[in-house]
């Protein structure tokens, strides 16, 4: 990794464009995965937030061959 990924200079200002872990303190920054940040070193991990699809229910669920409507026979 390099420091051009963790960190962003503007003239003489620096700011750091990962967060640190809470438990390691500062130095010790949280990887960035797809669904979570994580700790290298100690193993903290934070899952992001994501819109979970609605599951289906079981009158949702039909079986293969079912028809469509159950008033038909």
């Amino acid at each position: 990794m390099k420091g051009r990924e963790i960190f962003k200079v503007d003239g003489n200002k620096i700011t750091r464009l990962r967060r640190h872990c809470p438990k390691c303190g500062d130095g010790f920054f949280l990887a960035d995965h797809k669904d979570r940040l994580s700790c290298g070193k100690c193993g903290y991990t934070e899952f992001k937030k994501s819109e979970k699809k609605p599951l289906k229910t079981d009158n949702q669920i039909k079986p293969e061959g079912a028809k469509e409507n159950s008033n038909e026979k």
